[in-house]
């Protein structure tokens, strides 16, 4: 658990000198699963069995089955796509289910389900007491997508806003979002930019075809493109692409090669990890070019994927139905552990 110090009075008596420094040692905690990684296992599509685990960073065995542990034996709902939080507050988006399961962060407790105004969600940012989440609308409909606005505080879907085909992950900056287009039946290979205060979109940029991951990092917006597959019979080359948010104008693209299709993506310290079928890849945020050599390559091609203190995590999906697993390596490709976990273990969310 991690527990956040707080401040003692320096108290003075006639009988009583009590000397203390602005931090004493007493602390409180933030809750049992503060201070560790939360996974979020998406369980199969159909049987509502998606599920949380937890691992402290200090750890090796990881505690499953969380939310019907601490809520009655509840379900969650099917195929969890998101977990993202506000304060004290998360947000577990459930795609399969139409709804967003809102829970407390620190406990796992069920505050309330919302029900309305959703329709294929996706992912989830927040905003100036807002949260913006990405919807697919019906996937055989290419002009019914949008971005719904989420009241924090009445928790209702209070309006939406329509957006290009197939609005996948997003980013906020500078009072701005930052969607990346990714699916839909044709494969998306646009960025759409919203102002948050007037809640239209203001921009279109061009980027590679797929953009599957978006980032911020020190002013920059990353995008990473997985390039059209060739079971599509149109495969096209990955991008790894700089924008600058000012401009909203791409200033640095990097092409991979045709048959290498990037996947996953994540930022720490400067340095840019990602995916590429089994191998994971590191560079700095300065190269100008893309690695030639993979850092080090797994036994599986990660569903998951992220990167925190220094650590990277992989998810192993396996086949689907039964129990997943995650791979914990250093930064310079050293294993340090492998757990189990649940069923097609999908995202990372660091609880400090």
């Amino acid at each position: 658990m991690n527990f956040k110090k707080i401040t003692i009075a320096c108290v003075a008596t006639a009988l009583t000198l009590v000397s203390c420094t602005d931090e004493a040692n007493e602390e409180k905690s933030l809750g049992t699963y503060d201070n560790g990684v939360i996974i979020l296992n998406e369980g199969n599509f159909g049987k509502g069995n998606t599920e949380i685990s937890f691992l402290g960073y200090n750890e090796v065995t990881p505690v499953n089955k969380l939310f019907s542990l601490n809520n009655a034996g509840s379900l969650m709902g099917d195929t969890a796509q998101d977990f993202n939080a506000n304060g004290e507050t998360a947000y577990v988006v459930m795609n399969g289910s139409n709804t967003i399961q809102v829970i407390n962060r620190y406990s796992l407790k069920s505050i309330t389900t919302i029900n309305k105004d959703l329709k294929n969600p996706r992912y989830i940012v927040f905003a100036n007491g807002k949260g913006y989440v990405t919807n697919w609308g019906d996937g055989a409909d290419a002009t019914d997508d949008y971005v719904a606005v989420v009241n924090l505080t009445t928790n209702l879907v209070e309006s939406k806003i329509p957006v290009a085909e197939g609005p996948e992950k997003l980013v906020v900056y500078n009072n701005k979002l930052y969607v990346a287009h990714k699916g839909g039946w044709s494969s998306g290979k646009t960025i759409s930019v919203i102002d948050i205060a007037t809640a239209k979109v203001t921009a279109t940029i061009a980027v590679g075809d797929v953009p599957s991951n978006i980032k911020e990092n020190q002013g920059v917006i990353y995008v990473l493109s997985s390039g059209k597959a060739a079971w599509t019979g149109a495969e096209s080359a990955g991008k790894l692409q700089k924008i600058n948010p000012t401009t909203n104008q791409v200033t640095a693209s990097y092409d991979f090669a045709l048959t290498s299709h990037p996947g996953k993506m994540d930022i720490e310290n400067n340095k840019i990890y990602f995916t590429q079928a089994k191998n994971i890849y590191v560079m700095n945020t300065s190269d100008t070019s893309l690695p030639t050599t993979a850092l080090f390559t797994e036994t599986f091609s990660p569903y998951g994927f992220a990167v925190n203190n220094s650590k990277i995590y992989l998810s192993d999906a396996g086949n689907y139905s039964s129990d997943g697993k995650v791979a914990i390596y250093d930064t310079t490709g050293n294993l340090k552990s492998t757990i189990t976990v649940g069923i097609t273990p999908g995202g990372f969310y660091f609880n400090n």
